[in-house]
């Protein structure tokens, strides 16, 4: 029996790689070891893109580059051929603040102040491994930004009224005058990005950047209108620089996101914008690695009603379904009612809070209790599998 375990990370507790891992244990316990399983780690174009990368055969690198607030930080990412994957988390992302790196909480100094420098930085190195298409995933940032760091990272300098080079950040952008394509990337310019993203926000207003994110990164009340008027601003001058598309690309979907390091990547990096989970399906290549599968696993550490708006495992759910393949699903915990789960496509739901009722020991013992629920599968299976009628001389040992 073939089984392709496809899951996302258990937040909190493990990573996507490691989940697969306790889950074929348990599998092959249940079942002697005879089953044929194969390991797809998967993610919705956040936090865990870069494992799943890795895990369907790119090659993790590393680049020193700066952090969300100035200080050097070893991010990674993954490199095949001539692709790249990028999560932005590791190089501008919100853990990475020193305060909440120590226990803390973001603040209205950090929410100012933190830039997208390091991830334009990372598409510098992508570019030195000679890579020409370029996955980028955004969940988990620092800043509000605009992406204006990104540019920075990638040559452009953005200047004041006196032609001095502005600090970075998005506050600073109130006072940007102009922006210095001149030492601009040339490489860019034979460069694909894909936006991996399922946040639908434009970049200004109500609904913007700041406004809707902001408040997760640090900022007061206060902090949202100046943001908010730093990244108009920041709109009105790339408009006189490289021309109406800024305008447009405000306004589009999706701009908003990563502090609005979704509008710079679809205005001057012509990026277009898929879910993550298409994304990370197709670099994957799980619908090819369905063939001949008997069952799929996957699931995420919390199943509720946001997983089926388009989370990681409806996104698997769908792919076997186009293919006839059943599906259940694991996770720490559901809240979805058994008819929820069936009319997503799920055979079975496992939820590891069936087998330990505390939600703290549960997240501390989730590798253990995972290959208990990976044993109780292949329980299922075997039962499932009808008996085998002798029908020949050989069969009947006669």
């Amino acid at each position: 029996m073939r089984i392709v375990i496809a899951p996302d990370k258990f937040k909190g507790s493990l990573s996507a790689p490691d989940v697969c891992l306790h889950l074929e244990k348990g599998l092959q316990r249940g079942a002697g070891g005879n089953l044929d399983i194969i390991r797809i780690p998967v993610a919705d174009g956040g936090e865990g893109t870069l494992d799943a990368a890795v895990g369907s055969g790119f090659t993790r690198r590393t680049a020193t580059v700066s952090g969300p607030t100035g200080q050097p930080v070893a991010a990674d990412f993954a490199v095949r051929g001539h692709e790249a994957v990028i999560e932005m988390a590791t190089a501008s992302g919100l853990a990475l603040v020193p305060q909440v790196l120590r226990g803390g909480k973001p603040d209205s100094t950090s929410a100012a102040t933190a830039t997208s420098l390091g991830t334009g930085q990372l598409i510098r190195a992508a570019l030195d491994a000679g890579c020409r298409r370029i996955m980028l995933g955004v969940g988990g940032s620092a800043s509000t930004d605009g992406g204006a760091g990104l540019l920075q990272g990638l040559g452009a300098r953005f200047l004041d009224a006196r032609n001095n080079e502005l600090p970075l950040g998005g506050a600073a952008l109130a006072n940007l005058h102009s922006i210095d394509f001149t030492h601009f990337e040339p490489r860019l310019v034979d460069t694909r990005f894909v936006l991996a993203s399922d946040v639908d926000n434009p970049l200004l207003g109500a609904q913007g950047a700041a406004a809707i994110f902001g408040p997760q990164k640090g900022a007061t009340q206060q902090d949202v209108g100046m943001l908010d008027a730093a990244l108009a601003r920041f709109v009105e001058v790339l408009a006189r620089e490289i021309g109406f598309r800024a305008i447009k690309a405000a306004e589009a979907p999706g701009a908003g996101a990563a502090g609005g390091v979704g509008f710079t990547a679809i205005a001057a990096l012509a990026a277009s914008r898929r879910p993550g989970i298409d994304v990370v399906l197709e670099f994957t290549g799980l619908t090819e690695r369905l063939a001949g599968a008997d069952l799929v696993i996957t699931g995420e550490g919390s199943l509720d009603e946001q997983s089926l708006l388009g989370k990681t495992p409806m996104g698997v759910a769908r792919a076997a379904a186009a293919q006839g393949v059943p599906v259940v699903a694991v996770c720490g915990r559901t809240t979805l009612a058994d008819g929820q789960g069936a009319a997503a496509g799920f055979k079975e739901i496992f939820a590891l809070t069936e087998l330990e009722s505390n939600v703290d020991r549960c997240i501390a013992e989730a590798g253990q209790l995972l290959e208990q629920l990976g044993t109780q599968i292949s329980g299922r299976l075997a039962a499932e599998r009808p008996a085998r009628t002798p029908s020949t001389k050989e069969d009947l040992h006669v």
